[in-house]
């Protein structure tokens, strides 16, 4: 029974995550704030590469906060970052 409820919460947890394919064209790092069904969190994109990030939601589309201002992303959609500014591919 203990098993069955440790796999149940794992499952719930993948199940929540929202993915970014991105690629950040920028040698800077990036944090940046992530709003959602009224709560907002921090998404990493690290300096120079292609990869993917997460945030914990139920949300299937975002918004992030740029350095150019809020731009809306969609679950499992791909972006690329240049001067800390964010382009839907």
């Amino acid at each position: 029974m203990a098993f069955l409820s440790v796999a149940f919460l794992l499952l719930a947890n993948v199940a929540g995550a929202f993915t970014i394919r991105y690629y950040n064209n920028d040698s800077k790092k990036y944090t940046m704030e992530v709003r959602s069904n009224g709560s907002t969190q921090k998404i990493e994109f690290s300096a120079s590469t292609t990869s993917s990030a997460s945030v914990q939601t139920s949300a299937s589309e975002v918004e992030i906060k740029t350095e150019c201002g809020w731009v809306k992303v969609k679950d499992g959609q791909k972006i690329s970052i240049k001067n800390g500014c964010i382009k839907i591919e």
